[in-house]
């Protein structure tokens, strides 16, 4: 599977791109809750049967729910946790916590992203405030830092977080890799920075000049792109604006309980039908 990557450039099938993600590993996932996350990934990632995988995401949803329901993921550092609007508390995710099948370290939005900073700068942890009145440094065993400069003021050492992958899903590629995307990229920057390699999902490729027309939207530079795949849709069932919206329908369909459901919604996914018509 490397040589076909290689022999197409950095451009893969979405299963390709999966192929290459070895049990065991640590995914950061771009996106948030039912917007722009790389849920065609998440979904392969249950068609190949991985094994003992770690989710990094400041706020997943429908993405970790699945893999918790397929018994994917072991272990995960997040923070707010939902499927969103009027659907509430990710159901299996949780059920996943509560009996042990995951191993879960919680984080605010805040602390995770430190974690995260502390590896794209090189450092060992970096200072996060506003954890005061919350059981998280208790819990995750963070350490108290007194200003030394005599402020009287402190923060928390949070640990890097180096993620062994970071998986984003963009509007537009480039052949080399440049990644843009269309309004707010949550926190697909800092974790582009801090992972060890980065996979990119794209809708649309594009022609180089049309980023070059203007260079600021891009988000990811080709030299940190390891691999991507065009995989138009697969955000579904949550949006990807401005081509499509979340498919609520869908996300409903998703949470009836039982395999038969289950297999039904991997079955009608956007991926499985752009390669039938491949």
């Amino acid at each position: 599977m490397t040589e076909q990557v290689q022999q197409r450039g950095k451009e893969a099938s979405l299963a390709s791109l999966v192929e290459l993600i070895p049990d065991g590993s640590t995914i950061a996932f771009g996106g948030s809750f039912l917007h722009r996350s790389p849920n065609g990934v998440a979904r392969e990632l249950v068609r190949q049967d991985k094994r003992n995988i770690e989710i990094i995401k400041q706020s997943p949803g429908y993405d970790i729910d699945l893999l918790c329901r397929a018994g994917v993921v072991d272990r995960a550092r997040t923070g707010i946790v939902a499927i969103e609007g009027n659907f509430g508390l990710a159901p299996h995710y949780r059920k996943a916590v509560e009996s042990g099948a995951l191993k879960l370290e919680e984080h605010s939005c805040a602390t995770l992203t430190a974690g995260l900073r502390a590896s794209v700068f090189g450092i060992p942890f970096q200072l996060c405030a506003g954890i005061d009145g919350s059981d998280l440094a208790e819990l995750n065993r963070w350490v108290k830092i007194d200003d030394p400069y005599g402020s009287g003021r402190h923060g928390w050492a949070i640990p890097a977080i180096r993620p062994d992958f970071a998986i984003l899903h963009v509007n537009e590629v480039t052949d080399e890799g440049d990644a843009r995307v269309f309004g707010t990229s949550h926190w697909d920057r800092v974790m582009s920075r801090a992972a060890k390699k980065v996979f990119i999902v794209a809708e649309h490729k594009v022609d180089a000049a049309e980023f070059q027309k203007e260079p600021n939207l891009t988000l990811v530079p080709h030299f940190l792109v390891d691999a991507y795949s065009v995989a138009p849709g697969t955000a579904w069932p949550g949006s990807c604006w401005p081509d499509y919206e979340v498919d609520y329908p869908a996300v409903e369909r998703y949470l009836e309980p039982g395999d038969d459901a289950f297999g039904a919604h991997l079955s009608a996914a956007p991926e499985l039908l752009e390669a039938q018509h491949a």
